[in-house]
């Protein structure tokens, strides 16, 4: 449980707790005949029998008569497949990142990569680990940007959620009176943090940045309310310059 320091309409501030929300149904995944079944990792190849490997064993350098040899040896036998760990169920296992050799990288530089909205890429910055900004002394303002629940669905891709939640009898009637007022505008907060509200949210040093967005609901005395996290927001590609005057073109040909 984490806690989030939030503003309400009335510019009051209280540190309240969040939680991760968890579906009370429990599941059981069965296989074709009705037995347990779970998910399991495996290892497909080890690292001296993928295909670059096996390439630079078979084929030496790259082209036609390299794939050719490459592929007389799979035919002749299995290369790729280590009778010892080819298929060995995988535990306690820990990521690391590897070079093009294919050896552990022990000096690492990440980028961020902002793309255009067809793909393509605007900028490319290293990466800055940012501390987080959810549970300081400046609170996450309420913006009063409010936003329809039947819009904003398709606006935004929507990563992880969390329930915010009261630690005493005060927080209660801030949270409840909260969630009562977001309720009734059928609409969700876009919460931000930052002086003014203009920033992403943090949770934790280095971690996603994400857009918050809050839901209430009120069913009697109880309350329900929602911080709603985005990490992509869906915008169509502008049209390009030469099929617009494409159309223009066509347009004007027309009879």
């Amino acid at each position: 449980m984490g806690s989030i320091n939030l503003t309400n309409s009335k510019g009051r501030d209280s540190v309240v707790a969040t939680r991760r929300v968890s579906t009370a149904l429990r599941l059981r995944w069965l296989d074709g005949k009705s037995r347990q079944a779970a998910g399991v990792r495996i290892c497909r190849a080890p690292l001296d029998r993928d295909l670059g490997a096996l390439s630079a064993r078979f084929g030496g350098d790259a082209g036609p008569d390299a794939m050719a040899k490459l592929a007389d040896a799979l035919v002749a036998g299995d290369p790729e497949v280590d009778l010892e760990r080819t298929g060995a169920f995988l535990h306690d296992t820990v990521r690391v990142f590897v070079d093009p050799d294919q050896k552990i990288a022990t000096a690492v530089a990440t980028w961020d990569i902002v793309r255009q909205p067809d793909g393509s890429v605007r900028e490319r910055r290293p990466h800055q680990a940012q501390e987080q900004n959810v549970d300081t002394p400046t609170p996450l303002r309420w913006s009063g940007k409010l936003i329809k629940k039947a819009e904003i669905w398709n606006r935004f891709v929507f990563a992880a959620k969390l329930q915010v939640v009261h630690v005493n009898g005060l927080t209660y009637d801030f949270l409840y009176e909260m969630a009562r007022e977001l309720e009734l505008k059928d609409s969700l907060l876009r919460v931000g943090a930052g002086p003014k509200g203009a920033q992403p949210l943090i949770f934790q040093r280095g971690g996603t940045a994400y857009h918050g967005f809050l839901e209430g609901r009120t069913r009697g005395e109880s309350y329900c309310l929602i911080l709603h996290l985005a990490n992509l927001e869906l915008r169509a590609p502008e049209k390009s310059a030469d099929k617009a005057g494409e159309k223009d073109a066509a347009a004007r040909s027309k009879p």
